[in-house]
């Protein structure tokens, strides 16, 4: 053969494995991509199944029109407030969301013969998808949020179902579910702006936008010395309002410049800076690092949404000529970096005895007669510390409510264990992330949460901000498993 014959063979060779690669490996990826042109036309050309909340409201479905291009359109009854999560259907922009990532099961289907008449012409039916989202919690943090941009992300940490995640600023999925070209891209280009703080409606913020965790990060540095090296977690650190950071003249201050020290069950509840700082140099760059991604960091929560971004811890090298650095991500500062719902998932590790269960929203998928296909069975992501280590870490929680930065916040008798955050960005004068982490009751755990407000003014704290959003959201998820209304229990909360 010819040198021109074997280049002609090695062509070929080339085209049918790139062809065969797409074809059976690549293909459920192109068809559920949000650009597909016909993936995006065929979910308007039939009714999609049904997206339902936890209690049975219909989240998304399809309705006729009276066109003839596009004979079904999508609804999203509750609008923005759950379009974070549910996303959108669009015969011009395709699927996101909840939407994108149940595409195939939504889409409607040729459903088995019952006829001659069905076996000549098919009749075609979709999935329902019920998912683990509860619209009254939903709706409590919406109204505790307010008009402030955030994140609000609600476990059940025993199984990982997502039970409210809300986020501001979000949109009104409806224009985009147009067939009309102009209505959908004049939605598209608004939602896609970012506004002053740099967050687009179209992006949901407890999952694709990272902020620096403050001192809730401080229950990892807690959980490392208990996990890794005990004797540290008892070792007693000197009262001081401040520590000088090793290789430099630079002084690490408590915030106010007060007093603190002792141990580690000492300084968690009045979230001491400088005690934490030197329990971050004691216990090392490499056993920092992995408790961190123990915990999630440094890997993407294995949710089922499209667009989850990473939380970020750095690597251990990159402290070696950097022990300031280490001792600033020791409390939640320099570049460390998290997402509301993997803050979520560390205070649910520690509310479900060290396991942290995945995340999900799909609860049950169900054929349309109503026969079941699927029922999500929970499973543990990761164990970053073992039962006696999270029940000790538990009562440091529980300190943190009942005399710490977060006393007076809640009832008594719902056993909240928790931990604030108050993370500085700069010398701008919106310059706090404000956080907190929580679950409750201690006792038996049917909720953790995790609450960020990014950019909040340079007197802000994680308690003042974020403490009274979490205490809606507990009181709203303990008053569900009794059978109450989310919104009517608690006494304080915006209705």
């Amino acid at each position: 053969m010819g040198i021109l014959g074997i280049v002609m063979a090695m062509l070929f060779a080339i085209l049918a494995a790139q062809a065969s690669y797409v074809q059976f490996f690549h293909a459920d990826a192109l068809n559920g991509s949000p650009v597909n042109d016909r993936v995006a036309r065929a979910s308007s050309m039939y009714a999609r199944g049904d997206i339902v909340g936890a209690d049975g409201t219909v989240l998304a479905r399809s309705v006729p029109t009276s066109s003839g291009a596009y004979p079904w359109q999508r609804e999203y009854p509750l609008g923005a407030l759950t379009s974070g999560v549910v996303g959108f259907s669009s015969p011009i922009y395709g699927t996101w969301g909840l939407e994108y990532f149940y595409n195939n099961d939504l889409l409607s289907h040729p459903q088995p013969p019952q006829s001659l008449s069905q076996i000549l012409v098919p009749e075609r039916a979709p999935n329902t998808l019920t998912v683990t989202l509860q619209p009254q919690l939903q709706e409590v943090a919406r109204r505790a949020l307010g008009d402030r941009n955030g994140g609000v992300v609600a476990l059940n940490p025993k199984t990982g179902a997502i039970l409210a995640m809300y986020s501001s600023p979000n949109y009104d999925p409806a224009p985009l579910t147009s067939s009309d070209e102009a209505t959908a891209t004049s939605a598209w280009t608004a939602y896609n702006k970012k506004n002053d703080r740099g967050f687009p409606p179209l992006g949901l913020l407890a999952t694709q936008q990272t902020f620096a965790p403050g001192s809730t990060f401080k229950v990892i540095t807690t959980a490392a010395a208990i996990m890794s090296k005990p004797e540290l977690a008892m070792k007693k650190y000197p009262v001081k309002a401040f520590t000088t950071l090793p290789t430099s003249d630079k002084l690490l201050w408590n915030s106010g410049h007060t007093p603190c020290g002792g141990k580690a069950a000492d300084m968690l509840p009045g979230s001491c800076d400088p005690g934490f700082a030197l329990l971050g140099l004691d216990l090392g760059a490499d056993i920092m690092s992995s408790t961190a991604t123990s915990f999630g960091f440094n890997q993407a929560p294995p949710v089922d949404l499209p667009g989850v971004v990473t939380s970020y811890f750095p690597d251990a090298g990159s402290f070696s000529n950097d022990l300031p650095g280490l001792a600033y991500s020791a409390i939640g500062q320099k570049d460390v970096r998290a997402t509301a719902l993997t803050n979520a998932v560390v205070a649910a590790a520690i509310a479900n005895g060290g396991q942290a269960m995945t995340p999900h929203f799909m609860n049950v998928l169900t054929k349309p007669d109503g026969t079941i296909i699927k029922r999500y069975k929970p499973h543990t992501w990761l164990t970053p510390i073992d039962a006696a280590a999270a029940k000790r870490l538990t009562g440091m929680m529980l300190n943190v409510t009942r005399f710490g930065t977060a006393a007076g916040i809640f009832r008594s008798s719902d056993l909240v264990a928790a931990k604030t955050g108050t993370a500085q960005t700069g010398n701008t004068a919106n310059n706090t992330h404000d956080w907190m982490i929580a679950f409750a009751p201690a006792s038996n755990p049917v909720v953790a949460v995790a609450v960020v407000v990014p950019f909040q003014h340079v007197d802000a704290t994680g308690a003042a901000v974020a403490g009274p959003i979490m205490k809606c959201v507990i009181e709203g998820a303990i008053a569900l498993t009794k059978g109450q209304p989310a919104s009517g229990t608690p006494t304080t909360c915006p209705r």
